[in-house]
């Protein structure tokens, strides 16, 4: 089910309504239900593959718990481990490393073929269960906890179900770690106005966000990867820029969508973006991009790179960001975006010293605040560089965007021959950037809370206007939720 649907402007004030009626012993039986009527919508087989790494992971955590064997312990941990990671290779990886394996036979002058015709099935014909790695992290994170006795199992089978499956944030994250959420489960919720009031204008922006901005970004991002070659030059500059502020609006509107409507429920979500536009510099803008995943792969791979196994930063920075390539997506492309990611970060640390001497050596002063600028600038222009590998379908189309934009023969830009349309694009960019500087997307409701009211009911009426006037109908599904 989209949050962009008729199916869930329905169905959320229905789930929230009858929530707050029902006592507080049943209400995470009611939001089990909803989370799996939810997740059912793309395909009712879904729902036992949730089911089954589920009731793995509750199994393992609990026999874990319970010996004091280390031996026991590690045997369950990897149960777990093999178990999700299986499921998650099956299910979105076989093709891709069975058909790469058989390029690189082929390439020895090989004839074997992995391609599942001898075992009667198809690749192809593999459904990708929609947030499966999503849930996956989230699960994993839960039972390496246990194992690391940082956490207690949680003996509620239900509640624990709730906390892999809670709809909010079940498709696309955010990822939160069972110390955060599964207490909240417990908590007695009373109806609280103001709260559901900060949730639903939390939900609204997200809309806002997802609906007239992103996905009108959208339409001038498809039409120059259609045909690269069709709109040479600057046209594919600027589609690469603005791919990257569709993505970070569609993926945060998602995120904050998911912060709003757990809100409205009375729980609190993580913020997952924390203005990465504004970054000095890389290693920032990972802090504050997806930070959700970021600090998963930080505590539960970059980190036992480092200190257990001892590897260099350097390395585990690459081992680290090929991982998040390739959580992305079955593809080269992602996995080529996430090691241009991480070289990136190495040399922007290795060069540090040097780019500051340089600059030290210019005839005239440069402040602190203007080279983080600077550099910020070139931060951001070159993840939006490293985005056309990720907006591709294959590293030749990639290679041929790339082509194509430093072929500038013209300073035509208006491709989509509507003028409107792209003075209304410069104006959401703007508009979002300057809103994101001074509140970013957790604190957006203080625009509206803090005017009296009959200046916060003119905002209101503003922007359903403007949400009735320039929203895209299209009911798009979020880019994430291909991951």
């Amino acid at each position: 089910m989209l949050f962009n649907s008729l199916d869930f402007i329905f169905f959320f004030p229905i789930a929230v309504i009858i929530y707050y009626v029902l006592s507080h012993k049943h209400r995470w039986a009611w939001l089990l239900g909803c989370s799996y009527y939810f997740y059912m919508q793309w395909d009712i087989t879904l729902v036992l593959l949730l089911i089954t790494s589920t009731l793995i992971d509750y199994f393992c955590g609990m026999k874990m718990y319970k010996s004091t064997n280390q031996s026991i312990r590690k045997t369950y941990i990897t149960i777990s481990v093999v178990a999700n990671l299986g499921m998650l290779f099956f299910f979105k990886y076989l093709g891709f490393f069975s058909e790469s394996i058989s390029d690189v036979m082929a390439y020895f002058g090989s004839t074997v073929e992995l391609d599942g015709e001898g075992l009667g099935f198809s690749y192809g014909n593999i459904l990708l269960p929609v947030g499966i790695s999503f849930y996956t992290f989230q699960t994993l994170s839960y039972s390496i906890d246990v194992f690391r006795g940082k956490i207690e199992p949680e003996r509620h089978l239900g509640k624990y179900a709730l906390y892999v499956a809670f709809f909010p944030q079940l498709v696309a994250g955010p990822i939160e770690r069972a110390s955060r959420l599964l207490p909240q489960f417990y908590k007695k919720i009373e109806l609280d106005i103001p709260e559901i009031r900060k949730g639903i204008i939390l939900m609204s922006w997200g809309f806002f966000l997802k609906m007239v901005v992103a996905d009108r970004l959208g339409v001038y991002v498809d039409h120059v990867h259609g045909d690269p070659s069709a709109t040479p030059g600057l046209p594919l500059i600027i589609g690469m820029y603005l791919f990257g502020f569709q993505i970070y609006y569609d993926f945060s509107a998602y995120s904050i969508i998911a912060v709003g409507a757990a809100k409205v429920l009375g729980f609190d979500l993580m913020n997952n973006f924390n203005r990465p536009f504004y970054s000095a510099n890389s290693t920032q803008f990972w802090q504050r991009w997806h930070r959700s995943l970021m600090q998963w792969l930080r505590d539960y791979l970059y980190k036992p790179l480092t200190r257990n196994l001892k590897l260099s930063i350097s390395v585990s920075l690459l081992l680290v960001f090929f991982i998040n390539g390739l959580w992305h997506g079955a593809n080269w492309t992602f996995v080529v975006w996430g090691l241009l990611c991480a070289i990136f970060l190495i040399l922007e640390r290795a060069t540090l010293s040097f780019r500051n001497k340089l600059v030290d050596a210019l005839p005239f002063n440069v402040s602190h605040k203007m080279r983080n600028i600077l550099w910020g600038a070139v931060t951001i222009s070159f993840l939006c560089f490293s985005l056309i590998l990720f907006r591709s379908s294959s590293i030749e189309n990639a290679f041929r965007y790339i082509y194509h934009m430093f072929h500038i023969n013209a300073f035509y830009f208006n491709i989509l021959n509507d003028l409107f349309e792209i003075v209304l694009i410069i104006i959401c960019i703007l508009f979002v950037q300057i809103v994101h500087f001074y509140k970013g997307n957790d604190k957006i409701y203080e625009l509206f809370s803090s005017n009296n009211i009959a200046v916060r009911w003119s905002l209101y009426v503003l922007f359903i206007s403007i949400m009735v006037l320039f929203a895209f109908n299209r009911q798009n599904s979020f880019i994430y939720f291909q991951f």
